[in-house]
Parts: structure tokens; sequence; C-alpha cells
């Protein structure tokens, strides 16, 4: 199949790409990053995303959603990194919803997913305790307690754990820490006695909070899947928030590249456009051909999942792998080819350089998903 879009997502394309360049641009985020924003997105937005089917996208329609693909939520991620829009698709709609969907019971997807795709549920995932990505890692214990369990332990980096209701958390009900088995979801009111939410402020302007839990008591109703076996909903879920994240990494370089396209042009030394001095057009050169690598492989990635081709992991890897590195040449090549104008917080380039570098170490960096990638290929 052809890496192209479909007239139909073309359309898509075109429709998310005039809406978030008329109310979610650059100075949206910094706005939210001046003012010191205490949601760190907007609400009202987000309810307009979600009544044009945004966050309900890939949900079936049974829950109000559009029952559309992977390929069509790429689209309006890769659009929303174009603007850095801080509004929580990741955290709910890859992340949260996509486990409920997979491991919930009838009720709870039906109160939680219909609330997303209404845009009134924010969801956040609990998961990792470690300044980098180890999915196995988890030393949160949930010890089995009456009819329920108790929890403790703390969690880092929660994307928009400080306003999602509920949290999604990870504990190890048996086993040992690395351990595949052993660890459970439980879902986890914010508001519950023995939880506390702490907001911390990226260097992207992104939303994420740490979460500890001191004895925090939860029914059995409140276990999303089955004990001891949240690895197997995790794994396809982080391979596909790899992908998802790599989807708006790809708006990130791509907007990158084309406002330093833009300004090669139109700066002028020496009574001339910068961008025909020789070494400055091989550079951009280069970044030309790895922004074109990149396309393709998030891509082929996202239609691998509406698929369901048994090679997901591996072009997870891959496109995780591929956009880390190209966000990294690309914004890094901006800074130096906008010059000192580039270095202040003035000029807008500079946004999409600190974007690029969180998003880069989120779910596993560059050297992560190339390790696992020739681990899967039996290496």
């Amino acid at each position: 199949m052809a890496l192209i879009l479909t007239e139909e997502q073309q359309l898509l394309q075109e429709t998310v790409r005039d809406f978030v360049r008329e109310k979610a641009p650059v100075k949206h985020l910094r706005e939210l990053r001046d003012t010191q924003d205490k949601v760190g997105f907007s609400r009202d937005l987000w309810k307009e995303m979600a009544d044009l089917g945004w966050a309900g996208i890939t949900l079936p329609e049974a829950y109000g959603g559009s029952e559309l693909g992977y390929a069509e939520l790429g689209i309006v991620l890769e659009e929303c990194g174009r603007t850095l829009v801080p509004e929580p698709f990741l955290s709910t709609v890859v992340l949260g919803a996509e486990l409920v969907r997979r491991g919930g019971t009838d009720e709870q997807q039906q109160e939680i997913l219909s609330g997303v795709a209404e845009g009134r549920t924010i969801l956040a995932l609990a998961h990792q305790e470690r300044g980098r990505f180890a999915p196995y890692e988890i030393e949160t214990r949930a010890q089995a307690e009456g009819d329920g369990y108790t929890l403790s332990g703390r969690k880092t980096f929660v994307l928009d754990g400080h306003v999602a209701n509920p949290l999604i958390v990870s504990a190890r009900t048996s086993g040992a820490n690395g351990d595949r088995a052993g660890i459970t979801l439980f879902l986890v009111h914010p508001d519950a006695p023995g939880v506390s939410v702490e907001r911390t402020l990226m260097v992207d302007s992104r939303n994420a909070a740490n979460v500890t839990l001191e004895n925090v008591h939860v029914s059995a109703s409140q276990v999303l899947g089955q004990v001891d076996q949240a690895a197997d909903l995790l794994d396809p879920v982080f391979d596909r928030a790899a992908i998802a994240l790599s989807a708006q990494l790809l708006g990130v370089l791509t907007e990158a590249f084309e406002r330093t396209i833009e300004y090669l042009k139109t700066r002028v030394q020496f009574d001339v456009p910068i961008g025909s001095f020789q070494a400055l057009k091989h550079r951009a050169a280069i970044m030309f051909c790895e922004v074109e690598l990149a396309q393709s492989v998030v891509l082929d990635a996202l239609r691998a999942i509406d698929e369901n081709r048994a090679d997901v992991a591996q072009l997870a890897c891959a496109a995780k792998a591929r956009t880390s590195d190209t966000s990294g040449l690309v914004t890094r090549e901006a800074i130096q080819m906008f010059g000192g104008i580039g270095m202040t917080d003035e000029e807008e380039i500079g946004f999409f350089l600190k974007r690029a570098r969180a998003a880069e170490l989120s779910f596993g960096d560059a050297s992560y998903h190339r390790d696992r990638f020739a681990t899967l290929n039996g290496y």
C-alpha cells in the first residue's frame, strides 16, 4: 500500500490544521505558561475538539466514538504537534481510553469511555517510577485486604495527572521488581484518602504530576483487567503510545523544518538570502531527507495498528527511534540557523526544541527502542 493519505484523510488533515492554527497556535501554549494556568490546557478547547469527534476518534460508536483508526488519530496528533497543542490526547485518548477499552468491564467502559468521547473525562496512567522508561520496574505494592487492596508507592511523570479522574495506577500484586508478571492496574480516584497529587512543570510547558499513594484502599471493582496480568494490556498500549507520540513528534519536526526553510529564504546577509549559502543548503538537504524518512515510518506504523499486523511492536520502536533522532536534529539545526534570535523566548522556534527534547525521553528514547527492536528480532 502506498504511504500516502486517502482523500478522506487529506480532508481531515485540512480541517484539523485550520482549527489548531486558528484556535490553538503556539501563542496558546505561551499564554498558558506565562499565566501559570492551573489546568495547563483549555477545557473549553478540549470540549470543542471532543465535539468534533477527535477525543473519541478510535472509540466504538456505542460509547459515542467515531470508530476510526490510528491513521486518522495520527493525522490529528501530527497537526497538533505542529502548534504544540497541550490538550490531553496522549494521556486520555491513547493511554487511558485504550487501557479501559481493552481491559475494562462493560460498566467501566460505558462510564469512562463515553465521558472521554464527550470531553468531560480526563484520564492519566500512573505507571512510571524512575527517571527513565522501564515498563516492568514497578515497586508500588497492592496488598490484598478484605474485599479489595491497599496501595502504597510513588509514581512520577504522570501525564495530566493533576487534572485526571480517575487515575489508572499500576501496582505489583506479586513477583519482584522487574518481573513482567505480577502487575495489576487499578482505577483510583485522586480525592481518595491517602492519594497525593503534585503537579510538575516540564521544560516544554506540558502537564505532568507526581502521585503518592499511602495505604490507599480500593475495592475489587476498581481492578482494571486481570490481576497479575497488566503487562498483557500495557505492552500493546505502550506500543500505541510510542507510535502516537511519534506522530506528534512528526508534526513538531515538520513545522520546525518548514519554519527554518522559510527563514533561510528571507534572512539576508551580505545582500543575499542565507539560504543561498552552500553549507546551509547541504544541511537543509540532510534535514529534508530525514523528515521524509520519518514521515514514511510513522505512517506505516499507524497503518500497522489498524491492519492488526504482527510487526506493530517493531514499527513502534522504529518510529519512536527515528522521530526522536530526527526531531533532535531538525530542532537543533533550526536554532543554529535562526542564529541569536533563535535563542530568545520571543522567537517561537525554541518551543519546538523543548518539546522535542521532552518527547524524546517519553516512552523510551532512541537507544531504548533500538535495543528493544534488536531483542524483538532475536538479537
